[in-house]
């Protein structure tokens, strides 16, 4: 059987000789498992009325564990925004009852933020559906073919991983 990415390496490996056809078809392949995972990921978002940067203030409220706590400085620093974009995401959030902002008793100062009962469920319906997705685009492997790739995949990952470490090594370094 064939698909699309057959077609797009046929095509290439006449123009460019030097194409390595095994890594486009891998990479081209990638590519659109990604951009499918992404679609399906909006689509469900936007059946929810939920957004990707408000799904990930939920995820990350729920990475950290029972109680579902964290303080606005550790939520920024977890999603690569400053104080200020925080607080911003933060308002809507609050006034959709997903999450809860409260003061520390003894620093008034301190502000912790809360998942709340609404939050954690808008989550597990968001992680739900995404779990459904991509449980039906894996049913085209078996069981044993799924540990494969999955085990195939780490090994990129960590070669990207590294390469990563290594570059921002060498750009403390310069």
């Amino acid at each position: 059987m064939r698909d699309s990415v057959d077609r797009h390496v046929e095509v290439w490996a006449r123009e460019l000789d030097w194409m390595d056809p095994v890594k486009e078809a891998i990479f081209a392949r990638l590519a659109i498992l990604a951009r499918h995972a992404s679609q399906a990921r909006r689509a469900t978002l936007d059946s929810d009325g939920l957004r990707n940067w408000q799904y990930k203030v939920l995820l990350t409220l729920r990475r950290l564990g029972p109680p579902y706590t964290g303080n606005p400085s550790l939520l920024a620093d977890h999603l690569g925004l400053t104080r200020g974009a925080l607080s911003a995401r933060l308002a809507p959030l609050e006034e959709a009852g997903l999450i809860v902002r409260t003061h520390e008793d003894a620093d008034r100062r301190r502000v912790r933020v809360r998942l709340t009962d609404a939050g954690h469920a808008a989550f597990e319906q968001q992680v739900a559906a995404e779990e459904a997705d991509e449980l039906a685009l894996l049913a085209a492997l078996t069981p044993a073919e799924r540990v494969t790739l999955a085990d195939l995949l780490r090994k990129m990952v960590l070669a990207a991983e590294d390469s990563a470490a290594g570059q921002a090594e060498q750009a403390r370094e310069a």
